[in-house]
């Protein structure tokens, strides 16, 4: 099994950044469409250098991205990103599947062989 250090490096990176509720909640609101600092900083109770600190976390995992539009500096959700982690996860959601249809399988066996005695 071959270790892919950039992919490892950035699905620590974007996992780290997902744990914490407040970086999650801006992920959601951006699922939505962009929004500046001061659009993601009104639902919470903290300073906008704190959420400011939030995206530069989000940033670095490269979930999000920042463009200038005059003097806006929009965060963008990186669905590409989001589909990496989302691949990620689903290759051992679905070994994990493979591993309970066999589990039913064999519970299925074992019951008729109990129904036939």
């Amino acid at each position: 099994m071959t270790v892919d250090v950039a992919l490892d490096d950035h699905l620590d990176r974007a996992f780290l950044a997902l744990a914490d509720p407040v970086r999650r909640a801006i992920i959601a609101r951006l699922s939505r469409g962009e929004a500046t600092v001061n659009e993601l900083a009104e639902p919470f109770a903290i300073t906008k250098q704190a959420i400011s600190r939030h995206i530069q976390v989000l940033e670095t995992a490269g979930l999000i991205t920042r463009t200038r539009d005059g003097q806006r500096r929009p965060c963008h959700l990186d669905p590409v990103a989001l589909e990496a982690l989302t691949a990620w996860i689903d290759t051992y959601r679905l070994v994990a599947e493979q591993r309970f249809r066999a589990l039913d399988a064999v519970l299925v066996d074992l019951k008729k062989k109990e129904n036939e005695k």
